[in-house]
C-alpha cells in the first residue's frame, strides 16, 4: 500500500519497491497542493481509470499500477482490488491530470488537505489525527445560552 507524505508545499505519493516495478516508475509522484484542485474518496476506483498502461501493468480486478494514457491526458494510477481509493484531481501539474491511489486512509487525506500543516514532512494519518482541541475527561457539555 502506498504512503501518503503531506507538508504545507506538496503531497507526495511514496511507492513501495513492488510498486515503482509494477507502475514502471523510479521516482515517487510528487504534487504541490496548490495543483490539487479536488480529493474525491470512492469504494470503487475502477470507475475512475481511463485510457491504456502507457507504462503500467493491468490485470482486471486485481490491480492497476502506472502511467494511463487517454484523450483526456496522463493519469497515475496504484489501484488494488476493489478497496477504497482517492481520486485527486490536478491542475497545472508538469506529469498527470488526475492521481488515483487505492488507500485506507482516503478520509485522513482529505482532513490534512483542509488543515495547514507545518514544514516538516509527515504522513497523512498523522496529521489528521493530531487532535485539534483535546477534550477534558469527565467534562459535560455546557448548554447554550441565548
Amino acid at each position: 500500500m502506498v504512503t501518503l507524505m503531506l507538508d504545507s508545499t506538496q503531497l507526495e505519493v511514496v511507492l513501495s519497491v513492488t510498486e515503482h516495478a509494477l507502475s514502471l516508475r523510479k521516482q515517487n509522484v510528487i504534487m504541490d497542493r496548490s495543483q490539487i484542485v479536488k480529493v474525491q474518496l470512492t469504494d470503487d476506483a475502477w470507475t475512475w481509470l481511463r485510457g491504456v498502461p502507457d507504462p503500467g501493468v493491468y490485470v482486471p480486478s486485481a490491480f492497476a499500477m502506472g502511467t494511463w494514457k487517454s484523450a483526456g491526458g496522463k493519469d497515475f494510477a496504484i489501484i488494488r482490488r476493489r478497496r477504497p481509493s482517492v481520486v485527486i484531481d490536478l491542475e497545472g501539474h508538469e506529469e498527470f491530470q488526475r492521481v488515483i491511489v487505492t488507500t485506507r486512509h482516503g478520509l485522513a487525506l482529505v482532513r490534512a488537505l483542509r488543515m495547514d500543516t507545518g514544514d516538516e514532512l509527515a504522513d497523512v494519518v498523522d496529521i489528521a489525527e493530531a487532535p485539534a482541541k483535546k477534550k477534558q475527561r469527565g467534562a459535560k457539555p455546557r448548554p447554550a445560552t441565548a
